[in-house]
């Protein structure tokens, strides 16, 4: 052939010189890179330093034979992922099964038909061919995947210093100038400290999402009363600003948890039941021992409810519960099912047209 690139390398491994000879004529001239061995441990040294594309290895040879020459290869690291064909004659179907065993990914039976051994080779070097490109694009994915991550942290991070100044002033322009100025101009305000909180919310959200895939948490019992008291004090101005009213449980069963996590859980769905709930909203919050070990966590609204088309995108990322009455970034259910997950738990809703909607987490319980 004139073509001057081959198409792939081959270590072909047989003691019988005879064999070796008539395989490297004519995959030679198929414009294959041939290497030869005549024994197992001539094999083993070649491809240390020449690694092949391919190891046509015969199973029958003396010292150590194609099997134990197999078994090394695949506990060396850096050739275990070399596809090996072997060559025998041996057809009991335990001899080929030993073989599998060992890790070689097909048998070529002696004597050997040329048709076939090309056939073969064609057709696992273009399985390894796609192995690699799919374990590259896959490195390259996470790479990016991680840059990309680190990059939205620092950034949502970044951002948190300049919002506070924003939502911080502005709540003190309101409680200064309130009686000074016009209606139209204390709306505005009001509209800047509601647009800066709305941001933080969202920030906080992309912080979540980047510590539920980076971080690993040591799960421990959780105080559910401190937990909600601080959910509170944090949704403190929507509970004011929607009119809302919270009956709590008197009964928290103990369950282990990330605290931080499930603060962001229960303050989406508090968050979410303020919002699209009925007007004014009643949210009911509770516990109780679930099956298998769990305990479940609900928040109840008051809300119109949602139809099963609604109930199933609620979980899926980017979506909206509704677009009309409030806009929302539509990712922190999505959060809440991974953080959960996390966990241990699982997440949940349960909801009828005019009755309302539960949505739920479980977490193991103590003991």
């Amino acid at each position: 052939m004139t073509n001057n690139s081959h198409q792939g390398t081959l270590l072909i491994v047989d003691d019988k010189p005879i064999n070796l000879k008539m395989l490297f004529a004519y995959l030679r001239d198929l414009n294959f890179k041939v290497l030869v061995a005549q024994n197992g441990e001539d094999a083993l040294v070649r491809v240390t330093h020449a690694p092949p594309d391919l190891i046509l290895l015969d199973v029958m040879m003396p010292h150590i034979d194609g099997y134990e020459t197999c078994r090394r290869l695949k506990e060396n690291e850096a050739t275990r992922d070399i596809p090996v064909i072997f060559m025998t004659a041996l057809s009991e179907t335990v001899d080929k099964v030993k073989g599998f065993e060992m890790g070689a990914v097909d048998y070529i039976t002696k004597p050997v038909q040329h048709e076939e051994v090309l056939a073969r080779i064609t057709a696992h070097l273009t399985i390894r061919k796609l192995q690699k490109d799919l374990e590259d694009k896959n490195q390259l994915l996470e790479q990016q995947n991680a840059e990309l991550e680190a990059f939205a942290h620092t950034v949502a991070h970044d951002l948190k210093n300049p919002l506070n100044g924003i939502t911080g002033f502005s709540s003190m322009l309101i409680y200064k100038l309130a009686s000074s100025l016009d209606a139209e101009s204390l709306d505005f305000l009001q509209h800047i400290k509601k647009s800066g909180l709305n941001m933080a919310d969202i920030i906080d959200s992309l912080l979540l999402l980047a510590s539920s895939r980076q971080i690993d948490v040591e799960m421990t019992a959780l105080d559910m009363v401190e937990i909600i008291t601080r959910v509170q004090q944090r949704l403190d101005y929507m509970i004011k600003e929607f009119q809302g009213e919270m009956v709590l449980s008197s009964e928290w069963p103990t369950a282990l948890g990330y605290a931080p996590w499930i603060e962001a859980v229960l303050a989406n769905y508090i968050s979410n039941g303020l919002k699209y709930g009925g007007r004014p909203p009643r949210l009911e919050l509770g516990a109780a021992p679930s099956d298998e070990g769990y305990i479940r966590f609900w928040v109840h609204d008051n809300g119109d409810g949602l139809t099963p088309e609604q109930q199933s995108q609620l979980f899926v990322p980017f979506t909206r519960i509704s677009q009309v009455r409030v806009e929302g970034h539509g990712l922190g259910l999505s959060i809440v099912q991974r953080v959960i997950s996390r966990c241990g738990g699982q997440v949940g809703v349960e909801s009828e047209a005019g009755q309302g909607s539960t949505f739920y987490f479980t977490l193991p319980a103590i003991g």
